[in-house]
């Protein structure tokens, strides 16, 4: 809501800005999408290898 807020706000000042923002935010949106998907595959192999180190104390621990 915020975003859409600025936008507005934009559209006001300087339409052309706001109109270039419209059309190129899929753009830019697409071009990101590959950096989203490493940064979730790195994650999972830092929770694997966190789980993997914490294992020895969670089967000492017991019940």
């Amino acid at each position: 809501m915020f975003t859409f807020i600025l936008w507005c706000i934009l559209l006001v000042l300087c339409w052309p800005l706001a109109i270039a923002a419209i059309i190129l935010y899929p753009f830019v949106w697409l071009m990101l999408l590959p950096f989203r998907l490493m940064g979730i595959a790195v994650e999972g192999v830092l929770e694997l290898l966190k789980s993997l180190v914490m294992l020895p104390a969670r089967v000492l621990k017991g019940r």
